[in-house]
C-alpha cells in the first residue's frame, strides 16, 4: 500500500524538489499540493492523505494553525512540519498543534523520506538539529531552575535524616545509625521540616515518596 502525501508549501520549487525525492520511492505517492493554509485544509478533506508535509510560513493561514485545524478534524492524518525556523518556540507550537514531526528545510533532502515513513507508522520524527535544540533547551531550563527543587535546599545529612524519618525510624534509632546524638538528630529534623514547610511526619513521608526517596 502506498503512502498518500500532500505537499503544502508556497514555493513551487520546494514542492517540485520534494515531490521528485518522494516519488523516487515506490511506496510513496504525492496525491496533491497546496500553496497556502486554507487550501491545505480543503485538500486534506478531499484527499484524506496519510501524511502532510506542511510549511509554517504560508499565506492565508500559517502552517501551525492549519495543522491545528486538520488535526482537530482528522487526527489520523499525520503532519510533519517543514520549516526554515528552528526556534524552540516554533517547535513547541507545532508539536502542540498536533504535528508528529518537525523537519528543517536545510536537511529535508536527506531526511524527508525517513520522516514520511516514521509519521505513517505513528512515530514522532524530529530533524537531528531539532533534537539538539530541544535537548539544549531542556538542559538550560533545568540549570536555570537552580535550587528551586525543595530537595536541593537540604544538606546531604538532612536528606539522610529525612529518609530515615520517612522510613519510620525514631530519633534514637537514627542517632545510633549515624553515630550522632539524639539532640543533633532532633535539630536536623526540625531544620529540614522548616526548610520544606512540613509540619508532621506524614508530610515528610509524602514528600519522600514524591521525590523518590522511598519506594
Amino acid at each position: 500500500m502506498s503512502i498518500k502525501v500532500i505537499l503544502a508549501d508556497d514555493h513551487t520549487i520546494i514542492r517540485d524538489g520534494l515531490k521528485l525525492i518522494l516519488e523516487n520511492h515506490n511506496d510513496i505517492n504525492v496525491v496533491a499540493e497546496a500553496s497556502d493554509g486554507l487550501q491545505t485544509i480543503q485538500k486534506a478533506r478531499d484527499f484524506k492523505p496519510d501524511v502532510i508535509l506542511m510549511d509554517i510560513s504560508m499565506p492565508n493561514m500559517n502552517g501551525i494553525e492549519a495543522t491545528n485545524r486538520i488535526h482537530e478534524e482528522n487526527p489520523n492524518i499525520k503532519i510533519v512540519i517543514l520549516s526554515m525556523q528552528s526556534t524552540v518556540e516554533d517547535i513547541f507550537r507545532a508539536l502542540k498543534a498536533g504535528a508528529i514531526g518537525y523537519l528543517l528545510k536545510e536537511s529535508a533532502g536527506s531526511e524527508v523520506v525517513e520522516a514520511v515513513h516514521a509519521a505513517f507508522n505513528g512515530r514522532r520524527y524530529l530533524s537531528r538539529k531539532v533534537d539538539d535544540i530541544l535537548i539544549d533547551s531542556y538542559i538550560y531550563e533545568r540549570e536555570s531552575m537552580g535550587a528551586t527543587s525543595p530537595l536541593e535546599k537540604l544538606s546531604s545529612r538532612e536528606k539522610e535524616v529525612l529518609q530515615l524519618v520517612a522510613e519510620g525510624k525514631s530519633s534514637k534509632e537514627i542517632a545510633d545509625l549515624l553515630f550522632l546524638s539524639v539532640k543533633t538528630i532532633e535539630t536536623y529534623r526540625s531544620r529540614l521540616m522548616q526548610k520544606l514547610g512540613i509540619k508532621d511526619k506524614s508530610g515528610l513521608i509524602k514528600f519522600a515518596l514524591q521525590h523518590k526517596l522511598l519506594e
